[in-house]
């Protein structure tokens, strides 16, 4: 294959990717818009209004690194279509819902096949781009990805107001078809290597160990959740010990111990998430709820973020293929930590000014991370690990926002408990609010010193 045939092959790869790319941000930050309409819909709590959300990250969390090897074994073009058929299918489904538990339901099997799709999509744009261009090519995904989070709140408000918030499921399935139908054309078969065993324990007790322990974290600070954790905790521990004795385990935590960029860039990802993810969900309450605005008036709010975090992701990619990419990381996080913190102090009377400043500010944070961290993460392996790295880059993503959303839901169900959010408990919510912040506050902090540290001196990233 010549450059030129080279060139226009990785350009179609990126258009699929993008693509993909586009459906779940999407279709999560337009029903963080819906969840107060769904709410009144099908009767859900507190509790089970963060379960919509939540239980689609927790699965697509535990299947992800095992459909990562699975795609070694039977090709990464055949596992990334097959998410998107699950995904389309089970967005149908959950736009027919009728009940908050088969809404649920519906939102954990989309989660499977996303999870397909997560485990296979940055391995095949990474290997088709060429390394002079992988920033590039990171940073228009990127810009995708916030784009599509900023089209969420604005056409999921729009959308839920006037249509129904069933039609954001219809226009997710639509758009996974039209993904569906591209990947015939522009994805090219990969080999199969079915001589490659599956390591069936390990994959058992990364999937029960992470379930465990998100389900847990979720719940506190209840007696059996606390439970759960340490159960998690441990397993998660038996699985670490297992599978360094693997020759092909499905978790290489192997590659954790002796990549050390790798394990701190990804264990920065995983805060970052950690502390970002529920802002949009709270905010969503906040503007509906305790400030009375239309689903459309709060997703008119909130796209201001998604578009600054779109604009400066797109900048940052690019800056990261000449600058130090760790540096760009870790000045993220920090403007993303002064956000944070900024958002402690709102209140029921706060100006809409003074908020969106604040969440402007967060999304240029979010923006300056998220891309040369991708990058320092892909740029620190060797291509035959592209898939691996690729898949655990978005495990910590997915787990750090479900563990986001758990901040969230138990800092709401202590103040608020196993009631509707409405405006008759608006201080109560103001105030699980506000100790979601303090919290991810504290975590971003964290996450700008792992970020700070992750290079020794002499190493380039």
């Amino acid at each position: 294959m010549n450059n030129a045939q080279s060139e226009e092959n990785s350009n179609a790869v990126l258009f699929v990717i993008c693509m993909a790319a586009f459906l779940v941000p999407f279709s999560s930050s337009a029903l963080n818009l819906a969840l107060p309409m769904i709410n009144r819909d099908l009767s859900l709590n507190a509790a089970a209004s963060g379960w919509v959300p939540t239980v689609y990250l927790l699965s697509t969390a535990i299947f992800q690194i095992p459909f990562a090897r699975i795609a070694d074994i039977f090709g990464r073009r055949k596992i990334f279509m097959l998410g998107i058929a699950i995904f389309t299918a089970f967005s149908v489904m959950s736009g027919f819902a009728t009940h908050g538990a088969e809404l649920i339901v519906y939102r954990f099997f989309c989660g499977i096949g996303s999870a397909m799709v997560f485990s296979t999509n940055m391995a095949l744009l990474t290997a088709s781009v060429p390394p002079r261009k992988r920033g590039w090519a990171l940073g228009i995904n990127t810009a995708v990805v916030y784009f599509s989070l900023s089209a969420g709140p604005f056409l999921g408000g729009i959308l839920t107001q006037y249509i129904g918030w069933e039609s954001i499921f219809f226009i997710t399935a639509l758009v996974s078809a039209i993904v569906y139908l591209s990947s015939f054309k522009f994805l090219k078969k990969d080999k199969e290597n079915k001589k490659i065993p599956f390591d069936y324990v390990g994959a058992s007790l990364y999937a029960f160990g992470l379930f465990a322990l998100i389900y847990g974290f979720s719940g506190l600070p209840k007696l059996l959740n606390f439970i759960l954790v340490f159960i998690g905790i441990l397993i998660l521990y038996v699985m670490v010990l297992y599978e360094k004795r693997q020759d092909k385990p499905v978790f290489d935590v192997i590659l954790f111990m002796k990549n050390r960029i790798f394990t701190y860039s990804s264990f920065s990802a995983l805060i970052n998430y950690s502390a970002t993810t529920s802002i949009v969900f709270l905010m969503s309450f906040y503007f509906q709820e305790v400030r009375g605005l239309t689903p459309r008036d709060a997703g008119l709010i909130l796209i201001i973020s998604s578009l600054v975090q779109a604009v400066v992701s797109l900048q940052s990619g690019r800056l990261s293929d000449k600058v130090p990419a760790s540096k760009l990381a870790t000045l993220g996080m920090l403007i993303i930590s002064i956000g944070l913190i900024l958002l402690c102090f709102i209140g029921e009377t706060t100006s809409y000014i003074s908020i969106l400043l604040i969440l402007i500010l967060i999304g240029a944070g979010f923006g300056t991370f998220s891309s040369p961290n991708m990058n320092v993460i892909m740029s620190s392996v060797e291509k035959k690990d592209y898939g691996l790295a690729s898949a655990t880059t978005g495990t910590m993503r997915l787990t750090g926002q479900a563990f986001s959303m758990g901040i969230a839901m138990m800092a709401i169900s202590f103040t608020v408990g196993n009631v509707q959010i409405t405006k008759a408990v608006q201080h109560e919510f103001m105030a699980g609010m506000r100790i979601c912040f303090i919290v991810c506050s504290a975590l971003c902090l964290l996450g700008v010193y792992a970020s700070s540290i992750r290079n020794k001196k002499g190493e380039k990233n």
